[in-house]
């Protein structure tokens, strides 16, 4: 976006940062990649002025410019090099002013990077709530910045952050010119001359961690070591003193501008609701059965409130398929209307509300500060079974997705346990699951059983899939920990906000981001192979298609109308390429009784999982004629018959064992994709592919034996 000012977003995780950048941009905003990292950045558009729009960029919440893991190394990287191509016109430093001291050292250290800053003091009323005043004017002059307080989850103080944004672009003040602690004249001005003019922090900057930072190449890196002996410098030790300084000179500036009501009464601290919830919340008992008991209710209504807009969806889509077949005429052309795209399409829509509710509740959990508290409360489990403390985070994420999740453990400091983190979190049942899991257990679960006559059990038993996968990802990380043998030992800190009550409108942005990104990016994937799928299971080798009629007339004289219809479209997928190629891998999953039609959904889904339910959508569309009580899909494979026993296809041996296979295989090119970005490997990935399917068909073949 050229000659677009660029304002970037920078705080300590937990600030409200992301809650800011959600008021600021609403709708209008993007997912990409930062140049050269694979990392994702948010970027959107905020009105400024009437006919000044801005970039908003958000970045990743950090504690300081030190990076101690990849994520604060893309920061410095971006903040560091004016030359980057996302590098800001501005900062907007946004602080939680209930803990104003430990926030402002990152403030200072932007500041006096250079870049023009205004300081956005978030959670006013938690700080007042807590017995705090701060004096915004006075703060203001003392740190030379504009001052805003706002409120960022309920949009409060925007146009106080407007003016202080418009005032600071205009006068593009920011830096001290002092260095927060002195060094030698003489080591800033060699930087310089070998490096280019910049502000003094940034070359100290530069000289101090010119490892991590890809502007520098190897010879400028050995010039970087050379100058730290010659003026011998040691970048640990000036870190560190430099550190203190900041908060003895951050602790006067506070001392100033804020005012203490509990040490003017002379009071106790004050227990404020945050305080006393947590009590609950993060009990080493009751903190974990709260956990699993909103778990439990969350799935129970997935499965339950979803299930009305689902059917409308499935019987529309049936609807639809059978008014056109009716006006349109019997074509090739027709056949991939219905049976190839609407067939898709519907494969995909029908699991939208289901995707809409998971991430309404993900979302809640998120907006009122309780998902922090999860992760606090695991940490201690995780450890346990051999995970960095860190590996929560991932572990979380990865019921909404894994590659976002895959990609944040870049804040894992040891290698091991990051890649340890990275090999299990695909066990983790992510969206992409929820598809599948819902087609099969309505097929082999009875919709009107209850547990308990309360709990829907359709909804227990999504429940219990999703904590398999959770269990089976402690396990393999336990194992995968004695065979890396990793020994390191980390700590898990973070900052846990205080609660809050839920901004719809940043539920409904996170609902809208989650379902378009579900429809374009893995909808686009199962229409496109449901299209090519009906492709190979309309055609066949030789003219052996075109005889089928005629055969399936000689050999059954007696059948008529439907039953003909679906005999001949039986016998038609049957010889077709991908029946072909179904009955090829037959032998190998015949011990999980599995099909040649399953079969071709089980090589489909690689792509993807979720394209399993559009490849059955087109297979069983393909069926000739039905009646009205089995238009839908799901309909449709309940009716299917076993020839082999004559009874029901999908009984409870089958739908359980596809079940567990799919809780436990690697069928997603996307993860694999980032396991190799990642580790910069494909040796992890294929271990990960090798070890996830080994496990998944060895656990379906069990599932499968013991029931049937």
């Amino acid at each position: 976006m050229a000659n677009v000012t660029r304002i970037a977003l920078i705080g300590n995780p937990n600030a409200g940062k992301s809650s800011l950048f959600n008021t600021l941009t609403g709708m209008n905003q993007k997912t990409g990649n930062f140049p050269g990292v694979t990392m994702d950045k948010l970027t959107g558009i905020w009105e400024l002025e009437p006919g000044r729009n801005i970039e908003i960029l958000d970045l990743p919440g950090i504690y300081s410019i030190y990076p101690k893991s990849i994520d604060e190394e893309l920061v410095i990287n971006i903040l560091g090099n004016p030359k980057h191509p996302d590098y800001p016109d501005m900062a907007i430093v946004v602080a939680d002013a209930s803990n104003l001291k430990r926030n402002l050292l990152l403030f200072s250290q932007v500041r006096d990077l250079g870049i023009p800053t205004v300081l956005a003091l978030n959670m006013i009323d938690v700080a007042e709530n807590q017995g705090f005043v701060i004096n915004s004017l006075k703060l203001a002059r003392e740190l030379n910045v504009e001052v805003a307080e706002i409120n960022a989850k309920k949009g409060i103080g925007v146009g106080g952050l407007k003016l202080a944004v418009i005032k600071t672009l205009k006068h593009r003040y920011a830096s001290n010119d002092a260095l927060p602690l002195a060094v030698a004249d003489e080591l800033i001005e060699d930087v310089q001359k070998q490096f280019g003019e910049a502000d003094p922090y940034r070359s100290l900057l530069w000289l101090m961690e010119h490892d991590r930072m890809k502007m520098f190449n190897q010879e400028q890196r050995e010039s970087f070591d050379h100058l730290m002996e010659k003026h011998h410098f040691e970048p640990k030790k000036y870190k560190s003193s430099e550190t203190v300084k900041r908060y003895e000179q951050i602790s006067e500036v506070v001392e100033r501008c804020v005012i203490n009501l509990n040490r003017q009464w002379d009071a106790e601290p004050v227990k404020t609701w945050t305080d006393r919830l947590d009590k609950v919340f993060i009990h080493s008992f009751w903190g974990y059965v709260i956990f699993l008991a909103i778990l439990f209710v969350m799935f129970q209504a997935v499965f339950t409130w979803a299930t009305y807009p689902m059917d409308l969806i499935d019987g529309g889509v049936a609807q639809l398929n059978d008014w056109l077949k009716g006006i349109l005429p019997d074509s090739p052309l027709t056949g991939m209307l219905t049976d190839g795209l609407i067939a898709g399409v519907g494969g995909v829509l029908i699991f939208v509300p289901q995707i809409a509710f998971l991430f309404f509740f993900i979302s809640m959990l998120e907006e009122t500060g309780y998902m922090s508290r999860v992760m606090f409360i695991m940490d201690k489990m995780m450890r346990r079974f051999g995970l960095n403390g860190k590996s929560v985070v991932p572990l979380i994420s990865g019921i909404a997705c894994a590659v976002p999740a895959i990609m944040s453990t870049r804040s894992i400091g040891s290698w091991k346990d990051r890649l340890i983190t990275i090999l299990v979190t695909p066990l983790m049942s992510c969206s992409a699951r929820l598809p599948i899991y819902t087609v099969l257990i309505a097929l082999v679960v009875p919709e009107k059983n209850t547990l308990f006559g309360v709990f829907n059990l359709q909804g227990v038993a999504l429940f219990g899939l999703y904590l398999l996968g959770f269990f089976m990802a402690l396990f393999s990380a336990w194992v995968l920990k004695k065979i890396l043998r990793a020994k390191e030992r980390s700590y898990f800190i973070m900052e846990l906000p205080t609660y809050k009550g839920p901004r719809f409108k940043h539920v409904a942005i996170s609902i809208y981001n989650s379902v378009r990104a579900f429809i374009f990016e893995a909808g686009k994937i199962i229409v496109a192979i449901s299209i090519v799928l009906w492709v190979f299971a309309s055609y066949g080798p030789g003219d052996s298609m075109a005889k089928i009629e005629e055969q399936v007339r000689l050999k059954n004289p007696s059948l008529t109308g439907v039953d003909l219809s679906n005999k001949i479209a039986s016998e038609k997928l049957e010889n077709s390429y991908a029946g072909h190629f179904g009955k090829l891998i037959e032998p190998a999953i015949k011990p999980l009784g599995y099909d040649w039609k399953i079969g071709i959904a089980l090589i489909t889904s690689f792509a993807a999982r979720e394209v399993f339910v559009g490849t059955m959508s087109t297979i069983y569309s393909l069926g000739g004629e039905v009646d009205n009580e089995n238009a839908t899909i799901k309909n449709r494979m309940r009716a299917e018959i076993n020839p082999d026993t004559g009874k029901p296809m999908y009984d409870a041996a089958l739908g359980f064992s596809l079940l567990i296979f799919y809780a436990f295989a690697m069928q997603c090119m996307s993860t694999l994709a980032t396991t190799y970005r990642e580790t910069k490997s494909w040796k992890y990935p294929l271990i990960q592919f090798g070890y996830m399917t080994t496990l998944a068909y060895l656990a379906a073949f069990l599932v499968y034996q013991i029931l049937s």
